[in-house]
This record gives C-alpha cells, structure tokens and sequence, in this order.
C-alpha cells in the first residue's frame, strides 16, 4: 500500500497553505493533548478541533477550532490547514471522517472508527477475523470472543438463549468506563434492564469467571508495518481503570503472545492505519494460565498505554504521530518496569467529600514518580485528572514505589499485583 497523496512525510514540509506540516486531530481531551505534544517534539504544527474553549489538547495546539465535530465549516477549515488528520476518541462522527477523508489522508479512517463505535459490528468484526484466520468460529490466533447475542428488537429478546444468563447487557453504542453496562442474572431481569435502557440496540455478554484483564497496543502503518507494545495487565475499579502493570511476568508469556497475535490479526483485517488497543479478559477455565477473551477494541491510545511515555524509548503517542505522517514505525523497547495510575477527581477530595489538594510534595518526592496532569480547571469525581508513572529498575522496586503512591493518594487497585 503506497503513501496517500500529499501526505506530510516529514516536520517541516511546507503544506498547501505555506506553513510547516501541520497535524490535525478530532478531539480535544487528554488524549489529545499527549499527541499534540508528541508531534510538537517532532516539529510539526499542530490543529485541534473540539467545541471546548477549555480542552486540554486546545490550550497547547498551534491552532483550536472550536466547533462541533460535524460542523461542516469548522471540518473545511481543519482540512485546509492539516496535512493529515487522527482522532482522539472513537465517539468522533464517522461521517466527520469520511468527509475529512475526501480531502486530505485520516487516520484511523472512518470504517475502522465505526466498528469501535457499535459493539455489534466490534463483535462482527472479531468473529470475521477469526474466519479469515481459518480458526474456529469466534476465535483469533487462540483468542475467543465471549458468547453472546444481539437485543435490538422484542423478538430477540426473546429468543435469548438461556445459557447466556446471567450476563452483562450492554448498550451497542456510546458505552466506556463502565457506562451502558448492567449485569443481568436471569430473564426477568434481562427485560427490565433492556427497558431501563430505553430498549436501544443492546449486546448481551455471558458472564464468564473473570481472573484479570489485560491490554495490547499496536501502531500500523500506512504501508501495512506494525509494531506493539508488550501486552499491559490492567485492574479496572467500578468500570474505570485505575492501574496498569507493564514488566515482564506481569501475565503468563504463552497468553500474552496470543493477545499480541491476536490484536495484529484485528489490526490487519481492516487495514488500519495509527494506534489500535484492544482489551482483553482473562477467563477462568480450570487450565493453570487461563484463557483469553477478546472484549472490545479502542481506534486511538488508551489509557493503558501512559507508561509507555515514560518506561519507553517511544511511547504511543509517538507512534501516532509516526503512523499518520507516514514516518517509519520503531519497534519500542521498554527500558524500565513500570506501573501506571490513573488519578481521578476523586484524588481531589477527602473521606469526608471536602475538597483538598493532594500532596504532590510527598509523591514527587517518591524515586521514579512522573506526574502527568491534564490541564483540567475542575475535578469531579470519575473525572480522569491524570496519571502517575512510576518507573524504577526492577519489579520490586516499581511495585513498592507504587503501593506509597497510592497510599499517599487513597488510590485503589495496587492490592491485585
């Protein structure tokens, strides 16, 4: 696959409009804000297109268009100054791609985008995958899909197979964080739970017996040259990630070379092109590793991948901006153990709900401590603030670091490593 028309191969290259190369990117979250500085580094300008005044990404871009994502002004105005446009988030308008598309290269293009906004065509996907691959039905590279049926009608309500209760109902469309999600332990409650959801279009999840969860981020290129990031091992509070482990023997090598496999194999079927995530559960199934379940893909960096900034010689961001220019694609490589946690708004508040300022004389003062703050002017509870990366040269000593951090903090999650 040769590099679309146009495309800003290198910081510098004089664009259409007689500036530097200029990078663009839908969204302006914290996401975001870590691309525009990773391709600032590198010298490109930067353009940024979300309707907050206030959006992380927006205070530290070149430029700030601030309109809707499907404002047809504000996309011509973004076409006109980039080279090339990324997204930060999956719930960007695919159409607002697909319009970008017609004038100047996206990615992740609008296709790919898509299939992370609807869980029924995720699933699709996955299964599609897996038939490509000539593996059993349901299954990549050793990896299965959790079993599952669609809900977007009363009659397929029920039609429910009953082996798939108890199970997780989930909303097919706008659901992250935890959010769209309500577990359901019998029919009654599938019904109720589908009414309470506004009987929009639904996917129920058997509840498998859950041991962990883990992660895999992949960069692909333009030309169809990939490379990743060792698979991350995530614990998750009330729906939110709250810690990522990331060094060697954070999972059993045989299952994270599946959950690499199969993230490639996901990557490869739809052509992709930038930074993909996709989740993982690890299922309990009487085997002494355990076996894997593919859960749902992410079109951009993930939260799981912000160690990467610091325990890497290129982090996700990096490849991002490496990818979407059309620049070559360095395998990373990982020179420190590294644990990452995620602050949330809740940092900002005591045991009595007061609000107070944590004590970041104590954390910075931790060996190995990178604090990382979003820019974000009001902290609410849930609200991802920033994380923390704690690097250090070896495991126990990246673990002991972490565990004084999160006391410092009140942060939850560290008692699962």
């Amino acid at each position: 696959m040769s590099l679309p028309e146009g495309l800003p191969m290198f910081p510098g290259t004089a664009s259409a409009t007689g500036q530097g190369a200029t990078l663009g990117v839908m969204g302006g979250g914290q996401l975001g804000r870590m691309f525009v500085h990773a391709a600032q580094r590198l010298g490109y300008f930067t353009a940024v297109l979300d309707p907050d005044p206030q959006s992380p990404a927006g205070q530290v871009s070149h430029h700030h268009i601030q309109t809707g994502y499907s404002d047809a002004a504000g996309l011509a105005q973004l076409a006109t100054l980039c080279g090339a446009v990324t997204t930060e988030f999956e719930n960007v308008p695919a159409d607002a791609l697909k319009a970008l598309a017609a004038r100047i290269p996206v990615a992740p293009g609008a296709a790919a985008v898509a299939i992370a906004q609807d869980r029924v065509q995720e699933k699709s996907h996955f299964t599609a995958t897996a038939d490509e691959a000539g593996s059993q039905p349901g299954a990549l590279a050793g990896v299965t899909c959790a079993p599952y049926a669609v809900i977007e009608t009363t009659a397929q309500l029920q039609a429910v197979p009953a082996q798939l209760l108890p199970g997780i109902l989930k909303t097919a469309r706008m659901g992250y964080d935890g959010k769209g999600q309500v577990r359901v332990k019998d029919a009654a409650a599938l019904a109720a739970a589908w009414a309470d959801l506004k009987q929009v279009p639904c996917v129920l999840e058997k509840m498998l017996p859950l041991k962990a969860e883990c992660s895999v981020i992949v960069a692909r290129g333009w030309d169809g040259q990939m490379v990743s990031f060792a698979p991350q091992f995530n614990v998750h509070v009330d729906g939110i990630l709250a810690v990522t482990a990331a060094y060697a023997g954070n999972m059993p090598p045989a299952l994270a070379e599946r959950a690499s496999a199969a993230t490639r194999a996901i990557a490869e079927h739809v052509g992709y092109v930038g930074v993909l995530c996709v989740e993982f559960f690890l299922i309990d199934d009487g085997s002494a590793d355990g076996a894997l379940v593919v859960n749902e893909m992410a079109p951009r960096p993930h939260n799981s991948g912000h160690y990467t900034i610091d325990a890497c010689d290129v982090s996700q961001f990096d490849l991002q901006v490496h990818a979407m220019a059309g620049l070559p694609l360095p395998q990373p490589r990982q020179h420190s153990p590294a644990i990452m946690l995620n602050l949330l708004g809740d940092v900002w508040f005591d045991a009595q709900g007061r609000a107070r300022t944590p004590d970041w004389q104590a954390v910075l003062a931790l060996p190995g401590a990178h604090l990382h703050l979003y820019g974000k002017t009001e902290a609410r509870r849930g609200r991802k603030m920033g994380h923390l990366n704690i690097t250090a040269a070896d495991v126990a000593t990246v673990k002991a670091t972490a565990r004084r951090a999160a006391q410092i903090l009140g942060l939850p999650g560290l008692e699962a490593l």
